[in-house]
């Protein structure tokens, strides 16, 4: 079922038609009878013509079936007139939004988790919206969250090795796969998905507390690699400049004495107060 756009008559000249067979029909009853028979077809032909009109608003369709049978969609606004026998049911063409509720799920890696996302949709084929689905509305929230879930349980919530694309660290991507799951969801809808993006992330509240920990142990591990690789660094640079001063002349004991004490200065976190020892190691 795909969308036929039909031309509709407009909807002020008919309405004009109609009230003046109205008031010519009404004139005419109290005629003599051959004017009075003419009076009453007028007055049937206005009754018959009023009921055809209706009125769309901007982006706003109706579309028209005919005992059952699809004949066609108007998508022209204003005032408008097609065939009174004509069944019309108006949908909006309008964006919207919503939020979903929050899912609890498991990632990938089995940690409760819980998610939610805004959707932003429009109609884009509203024969399909009408007659492909019973309700489209009512689709697009259950078919919203079913792709949802699904996309939060091929992904972990945080990466555990480099290049992974993960929940936390990838909204760009994540976004981007979830409005891909839509799509394809909701295409046999005739909805277009606009835009898609996870609106809340976190930890389910029976684990938030140790994956806290577990990320602060992460934090504090790369925090103390990074302070001593910069630390083994520096020490490298200082024991070549003075080899290449030549100004002082260390043995390889007074030289492993020297880089323990410049460690212990530049990886403590608290004020240290190293012995330089200007004589003898031994």
């Amino acid at each position: 079922m795909k969308e036929n756009r039909v031309h509709s008559q407009a909807g002020i000249p008919m309405l004009l038609t109609a009230l003046a067979a109205l008031v010519s029909g009404g004139v005419l009853l109290s005629s003599s009878p051959l004017q009075a028979l003419l009076g009453l077809l007028l007055l049937f032909a206005g009754l018959f013509v009023l009921p055809g009109l209706y009125m769309l608003e901007p982006n706003q369709s109706a579309v028209l079936s005919l005992f059952g049978r699809y004949v066609g969609t108007v998508r022209e606004d204003g005032l408008r007139w097609n065939n009174p026998l004509y069944h019309k049911r108006k949908l909006s063409l309008r964006v919207r939004n919503f939020e979903s509720s929050k899912l609890k799920v498991n990632d990938l890696e089995g940690s409760p988790i819980e998610i939610a996302a805004v959707i932003v949709w429009q109609v884009a084929d509203s024969a399909e919206a009408v007659y492909n689905v019973d309700d489209y509305e009512s689709f697009v929230h259950i078919q919203s969250e079913s792709a949802l879930r699904a996309m939060a349980t091929s992904y972990p919530y945080d990466a555990s090795e480099s290049g992974q694309v993960a929940l936390r660290s990838h909204p760009q991507e994540i976004s981007h796969h979830l409005q891909e799951q839509l799509a394809e969801r909701l295409g046999k809808a005739g909805v277009q998905v606009i835009e898609a993006r996870i609106s809340h992330l976190a930890y389910a509240p029976e684990i938030a507390q140790a994956m806290l920990q577990r990320q602060q142990a992460n934090a504090v591990i790369a925090a103390r690699s990074r302070i001593v690789a910069g630390a083994v660094g520096m020490v490298e640079m200082a024991l070549a400049e003075l080899d290449k001063n030549g100004q002082v002349k260390l043995d390889e004991a007074r030289k492993a004495q020297m880089v323990s004490n410049l460690l212990v200065v530049l990886c403590s976190e608290r004020g240290s107060q190293p012995v330089i020892n200007a004589g003898s190691a031994s």
